[in-house]
């Protein structure tokens, strides 16, 4: 087991590297900076064995980089990303970041579990969005290098406090990343709780295969595995109702370019500027790890591969992006700048019993896994966890 520095070295702004035996592998942590309320932030680099390398900081679990090679191997950062740690304090609409206790809307920031109705921040008028004004995105995590057996990993963990944000329950959250040697950035989340509550975690990247700082993702090609989705009304909460993708623009079931029809008047288009919709995977089982998305970019070459156990992906494509964030390429992005995957539980389902659960009770633990696999097109690979 790589051995950790001691905590003296952090604040000393020594660079700290666990390296992995008989690997090229490597973890190294570096001092990023300090938060407005005095916190010391690090920031972790991981590379693999073929040099992929993915970093991210203790402030928000925030994926800052994945350096993914193009189909003649070169290396290029595939997310977007800012430049400074108070950049992402005060500028980030969730770059990179683990998002909680509850990712995605809740509506006008109300739910009723065991016939207590809890409010919440209404910090995406008229609903709560992510976890509140204060969510996980926003909080310092314990990161703890850890032997994985094929790559390198971190596990982060935090507690939320009962009444944070409005939520009930003491929550007890770990996340470990792994960067393992096919090349594929694997998120594991763990959760309890002392009262019954309500949970839903993702990892909140926003890709460009093309690199960061490339321009827009319209020519990029994307699949879902989901013949259908949960429409919106125009708040964007769901309506409810499961609806199929047949005859809309919505139809990601073969390899589509992003921007073939993302200018539609079709009115869930119309609702929120583009896509931000919840898609139903096919075949959902819970804890069962499954294809959900593939996305490829043809002038690189490079491919992503998403699987997860979740019941739905959100596929996000940057609509309120408008020139106001000027990203760690030095560039201002703008609409259509990149993509998520936002593997989860529907949106507002504290307040849809129809829909998959998302309560959490004591004595249970919340466990869900997602893979981001980055391959090229030569050799395309195979879709299959």
């Amino acid at each position: 087991m790589p051995m950790q520095a001691p905590l003296a070295a952090a604040a000393l702004a020594v660079v700290t590297t666990f390296a992995y035996p008989s690997h090229a592998a490597m973890i190294e942590n570096a001092p990023y900076g300090t938060t407005k309320t005095g916190q010391h932030v690090d920031r972790y680099t991981m590379v693999n064995d073929h040099g992929m390398v993915v970093r991210f900081l203790t402030y928000g679990g925030i994926i800052t980089d994945i350096d993914a090679p193009d189909r003649d191997g070169r290396l290029r950062d595939v997310v977007l990303g800012l430049k400074t740690l108070g950049d992402y304090e005060t500028k980030s609409p969730y770059f990179g970041a683990l998002v909680g206790r509850y990712a995605n809307r809740i509506a006008k920031g109300r739910f009723t579990l065991n016939g207590k109705t809890y409010e919440l921040p209404i910090n995406n008028p008229p609903n709560s969005l992510h976890g509140g004004t204060v969510g996980f995105d926003k909080m310092v995590w314990d990161v703890h290098p850890v032997p994985v057996a094929d790559g390198v990993g971190a596990v982060l963990t935090l507690t939320s406090p009962d009444g944070q944000d409005g939520y009930p329950g003491t929550m007890h959250i770990q996340v470990q990343y792994s960067l393992t040697n096919d090349n594929a950035l694997r998120i594991d989340y763990q959760a309890t709780t002392d009262q019954d509550t309500v949970i839903n975690l993702t990892n909140h990247s926003y890709f460009n295969l093309a690199g960061n700082g490339s321009g827009n993702v319209e020519a990029q090609l994307l699949m879902l595995n989901a013949d259908n989705y949960t429409p919106v009304d125009t708040t964007s909460i769901p309506t409810g109702q499961i609806e199929p993708v047949t005859g809309t623009p919505l139809d990601f079931r073969q390899m589509t370019p992003i921007g073939a029809r993302l200018r539609s008047a079709f009115d869930q288009i119309s609702y929120v500027h583009g896509y931000d919709h919840n898609f139903v995977l096919n075949n959902w089982k819970s804890g069962q790890v499954e294809f959900a998305a593939r996305a490829y970019d043809p002038a690189s070459g490079r491919v992503l591969d998403c699987y997860t156990d979740q019941p739905g992906v959100q596929l996000y494509t940057s609509n309120y992006i408008t020139g106001a964030y000027v990203g760690s390429s030095g560039t201002a992005y703008r609409q259509t700048e990149a993509f998520t995957l936002e593997t989860q539980h529907f949106p507002d389902s504290p307040n849809h019993p129809d829909f998959p659960t998302t309560t959490l009770k004591p004595g249970e633990t919340f466990r869900s896994t997602t893979i981001f696999r980055f391959g090229t097109d030569s050799p395309f690979p195979p879709i299959k966890p």
